[in-house]
């Protein structure tokens, strides 16, 4: 069976951090589910509108893995929304994939205690706010059930991570030869 992942978003998303794991998962054979907060027509930071298959509040709990993309405000506004912090505090408790990339690691799972323990990285600037956890400036940080990135130029990269996480070596080389990656 496919394995299966949400990735979450807000008004003011970074795009190119939600495009890149929804297209790249895909590809990979995962069952990517696009939730909005607040609606399904979903305007990301720099003006380009997705159009969510559900809300957060209508996922299922039945996911391998969370996505949360960064950009700001789409950050704060994920942050804001009480579902989006359940959803994503269950996914971390039941030991499931929660994938984070920009800012979202600092102003989203640093406040839910998701990274207590854990090595993280963010948005440059953004490491003030990770009150817990310990920072690293690697691109992509893997560490248990967590991977965390840096932001827009990263984010291929982050996606490579998770797939290797959900679907293996194998289909995540696939994917970084298919799309010409360094």
């Amino acid at each position: 069976m496919a394995k299966k992942a949400a990735v979450l978003l807000a008004p003011g998303f970074e795009e190119v951090e939600a495009a890149t794991p929804i297209d790249f998962l895909r590809r990979a054979g995962i069952d990517v589910i696009v939730a909005g907060v607040g609606g399904t027509s979903i305007e990301g930071a720099h003006g380009l509108t997705f159009l969510a298959d559900t809300t957060v509040e209508k996922l299922s709990s039945d996911l391998d893995a969370v996505v949360v993309p960064g950009g700001m405000p789409g950050a704060a506004n994920l942050a804001a929304s009480s579902a989006v912090g359940a959803l994503i505090k269950g996914m971390f408790t039941r030991g499931k994939l929660v994938a984070s990339i920009c800012a979202s690691p600092a102003v989203v799972l640093s406040p839910l205690e998701v990274l207590e323990g854990k090595k993280a990285t963010c948005y440059p600037g953004f490491e003030k706010d990770l009150t817990c956890g310990t920072f690293s400036e690697e691109r992509v940080v893997h560490d248990g059930n967590v991977i965390t990135s840096r932001g827009p130029g990263t984010a291929a990269e982050f996606s490579l991570t998770i797939i290797e996480y959900l679907s293996g070596e194998q289909a995540s080389r696939g994917i970084h030869e298919a799309t010409l990656q360094k």
